[in-house]
């Protein structure tokens, strides 16, 4: 598949709002409602497109406790690498986990509620993981910058 300076643009498009139609995508692109659709198509099948889906407001749903939290396994075997991010996986507070280079293995992003629902997060969900030696958590104070869309 071209990828090219039009779909590039697209993307860019569909990032910032994805529900717009085509026609609108159309009229901001200069081509026809078909070129749109048959450019996404494409680029849905190519694996350029994942997704589609609604970003909510964290205030809203009461889940405004934002936490960044460091983990050190005690081994890095295959085995206990494995084992952390399995479990790591089923945790729906964590919405985000890297593994990384550097003082320590795993970067989470949670979100919950509170500090008292954080508490309980860490007694009843991470701790109880196998394998993790130590944890560092981080709050965020204010949210300075956050963004899905990746420019070109």
């Amino acid at each position: 598949m071209i990828f090219d300076k039009t779909d590039k643009k697209l993307l860019e498009l569909l990032q910032t709002d994805s529900k717009q139609t085509n026609k609108e995508l159309s009229l901001k692109l200069n081509l026809s409602v078909t070129a749109v659709y048959e450019r996404i198509k494409k680029m849905e099948r190519a694996g350029f497109i994942n997704g589609y889906v609604a970003l909510i407001n964290k205030k809203k749903v009461d889940k405004n406790f934002v936490v960044f939290c460091h983990v050190k396994l005690v081994q890095h075997t295959q085995d206990y690498v494995m084992k952390f991010e399995q479990e790591v996986a089923k945790i729906p507070e964590i919405l985000e986990c890297y593994h990384l280079s550097g003082d320590y293995d795993y970067l989470l992003k949670v979100l919950v509620k509170d500090m008292e629902a954080f508490r309980v997060f860490m007694v009843t969900k991470l701790t109880t993981i196998s394998h993790i030696g130590s944890t560092r958590s981080m709050f965020v104070i204010n949210e300075v910058k956050h963004s899905t869309v990746i420019r070109f």
